[in-house]
């Protein structure tokens, strides 16, 4: 496959991408909630409605399967590694970025959370909640800093078939192709570094 057929093949990826998030902004309308200065406002009569969907914390524990709540520390625990993980992909982002020119990710792009707003949550699904945001949204940003050292540093596909790559991965260089990685390496940093 050509590179233009592979640049063709992106362009469509990334606008199916495109087309999933104007399907969320419509279900914005949908839902009929706001955004005004980083605050999410339902309409009084949806409040309401969703305050009585929602199931007591107590409810929700006594319906609960108890295997569920016996290893729902195992799943709180990973909070300190993540924490970790957050602390030094953060600074590494700090001190490395700037060295090696490379534009810096926005954190607060990754790291959403606003679930727990939701009137139709309890107490304990809003917890819940607050964790996934947090661990998936670092996972992405820990994800997106590390596909962008691997684009400046090892921008070569691998070997063997990679299931669900970051999306930079496939304008990578071809596994193999020394002559491409020879004359294109700086251009595939360049894509990353601040411009």
């Amino acid at each position: 496959m050509s590179n233009s057929a592979i640049q063709d093949l992106i362009d469509q990826f990334n606008q199916i991408k495109k087309n999933l998030e104007t399907n969320v902004e419509s279900k914005r309308k949908q839902f009929n909630y706001q955004f005004s200065k980083k605050r999410i406002t339902f309409e009084r009569t949806l409040l309401k409605a969703h305050k009585k969907l929602k199931t007591g914390s107590l409810r929700y524990l006594f319906d609960a399967n108890p295997l569920i709540i016996i290893t729902a520390p195992l799943i709180y625990i990973l909070i300190v590694p993540l924490l970790l993980l957050d602390l030094f992909v953060s600074l590494y982002q700090a001190i490395c970025f700037p060295v090696y020119k490379v534009q810096k990710i926005k954190r607060s792009d990754y790291i959403v959370i606003d679930r727990h707003k939701l009137g139709y949550l309890n107490t304990i699904e809003k917890i819940g909640c607050m964790y996934c945001g947090y661990a998936n949204g670092l996972l992405s940003y820990v994800g997106e800093i590390a596909s962008m050292t691997e684009q400046y540093f090892c921008p070569i596909k691998h070997a063997r078939r990679v299931k669900n790559p970051h999306d930079r991965y496939w304008d990578f260089i071809d596994y193999g192709d020394a002559d491409t990685y020879v004359s294109n390496l700086k251009e595939q940093r360049n894509k990353v570094k601040k411009l």
